[in-house]
C-alpha cells in the first residue's frame, strides 16, 4: 500500500501533464473546435474511463442478445492487436491477429449480425451502412475516449472494485481521463458487482458516484457458465471441489473470475499474461509442460473466451499433446431485478430515434 503511494505521487507530475492533454481534447469537442460525427442510424456507444478490465465484451453480448431477435444489429470495435489495417468485415474464418480477440468472439457467437473493426470509426459506420443498409442500430465497442463518433446513447462501465471515483489518471493510476468525464454518460453500470450487494451498499456508491440527473446508474454481476471443451463446444463439464485448474488467462483484471473459482475448485494455478497477450510457441511451451508437470488428480486448463480466441491458432499442438482445455462462459445478470429497466432504456432509445 505504501509503495503504490509513493509511487502514484512519483508520477503525478506525468499524471497532470497527461491531463492537460486530455482536457484540451475534451474541450475542443465540448466548444466544437473538434467535430463529432453523427449519423442516421442509432449508435448505442459503450465504453470505460479506465483502461480495461471493466467488462466491456459481456454487456456488448448482453444488449446482442437482448436486440438480435427484434433488428438488425453491427458492432463496430478498434480490433485490437489485429496485423491488418483499416476498415474490416470480420468473418468467422478470421482469426484474432486478422480481426482482434473481442470482434471475433462476437463473428463467432452471433454469426448473423455484422461485425466490422476500423481504427476509425467516422469512416467505419458509412461503410457498415453502405454494405449493409438493413443495419438497424450500430454498439460501439470502447467508445467513450473515441469523440470522433457522438453515440445517441453513451453507455459508461466502471468495474465495482476499481471505481472510477477512487481511480487516477495515467500513469499515476488507471484513468484515461479526468473523473469528470463520467458526464457525458447516459448509463452508468458498476461491474462485476458480488452476488449479494445490499441496498445501502447501492445507495453508497450511488453517492460517490453523484450521477447527474439524466443518468440512471445499475449495478451488474457475471453469472458463470459450465465450461466448454476447446475442440468440441457441445461437451460441457462441472467446475467441483475435487477439480485442479490451471487458470489461463490474459485480459486486464483476473480477481473477479479468482473469487469465483476459490469458491468453486479444488486448487487454482495460475498462468498469467498481459491483456490481450498473442501467445506464442514459447508460451504454449510452458503451458504444455506446466499441465504435465502439476500432479496426478483431476486437472484441467481453463480459460476466458476472449482468451480462447487468441489461444485457437495453437489448437492443434494443443490437441497433439493431449491437453484438455475449456472455456468458461461469463453471462451479465443486473442486481436489484433492474434488467428490464435497463432494456427498456435501451428499447426506447431505438424506437424513439429520430435523424
Amino acid at each position: 500500500m505504501f509503495r503504490r503511494l509513493v509511487i502514484r505521487v512519483l508520477l503525478s507530475p506525468f499524471a497532470l501533464l497527461y491531463g492537460i492533454i486530455i482536457s484540451f481534447v475534451n474541450f475542443s469537442y465540448d466548444v466544437g473546435l473538434l467535430k463529432a460525427s453523427k449519423f442516421s442510424i442509432p449508435v448505442i456507444g459503450v465504453g470505460n474511463l479506465s483502461i480495461g478490465g471493466a467488462g466491456k465484451t459481456p454487456h456488448i453480448e448482453y444488449m446482442i442478445e437482448m436486440l438480435k431477435d427484434y433488428i438488425n444489429v453491427a458492432t463496430l470495435s478498434r480490433g485490437y492487436k489485429r496485423e491488418t489495417k483499416g476498415f474490416r468485415l470480420v468473418q468467422p474464418n478470421d482469426t484474432a491477429l486478422t480481426a482482434g480477440d473481442e470482434p471475433l468472439q462476437y463473428r463467432r457467437k452471433y454469426p448473423d449480425i455484422v461485425v466490422a473493426v476500423s481504427e476509425s470509426r467516422a469512416y467505419a459506420i458509412p461503410q457498415i451502412i453502405q454494405q449493409y443498409p438493413q443495419t438497424q442500430t450500430i454498439l460501439l465497442d470502447d467508445s467513450f475516449q473515441h469523440r470522433s463518433v457522438q453515440p445517441g446513447l453513451n453507455i459508461l462501465l466502471s468495474a465495482y472494485d476499481t471505481l472510477f471515483t477512487e481511480d487516477y489518471l495515467l500513469p499515476a493510476g488507471r484513468l484515461r481521463e479526468w473523473r469528470s468525464g463520467y458526464q457525458r454518460a447516459d448509463i452508468i453500470i458498476v461491474t462485476k458487482c458480488p452476488e449479494n450487494v445490499s441496498i445501502a451498499e447501492k445507495e453508497k456508491l450511488i453517492q460517490d458516484i453523484q450521477p447527474k440527473t439524466h443518468q440512471k446508474v445499475f449495478f451488474s454481476y457475471y453469472q458463470y457458465g459450465y465450461p466448454y471443451y476447446f475442440y468440441d463446444n457441445t461437451q460441457r463439464i462441472s467446475l467441483d471441489k475435487e477439480l485442479n485448474v490451471i487458470l489461463l488467462s490474459a485480459i486486464a483484471n483476473t480477481e473477479y473470475l479468482l473469487q469465483f473459482l476459490d469458491k468453486t475448485v479444488a486448487t487454482i494455478h495460475e498462468i498469467e499474461y498481459a491483456d490481450h497477450h498473442v501467445f506464442d510457441r514459447h508460451d504454449l511451451e510452458k503451458i504444455i509442460r506446466v499441465y504435465q508437470n502439476m500432479g496426478e488428480g483431476r486437472k484441467i486448463i481453463l480459460t476466458t473466451e476472449k482468451d480462447a480466441m487468441r489461444l485457437e491458432m495453437h489448437k492443434d499442438l494443443l490437441k497433439n499433446h493431449n491437453i484438455p482445455v475449456f472455456v468458461l462462459p461469463a453471462q451479465v445478470k443486473f442486481h436489484f431485478d433492474e434488467a428490464k429497466e435497463f432494456d427498456t432504456i435501451v428499447k426506447d432509445f431505438l424506437l424513439k430515434f429520430e435523424v
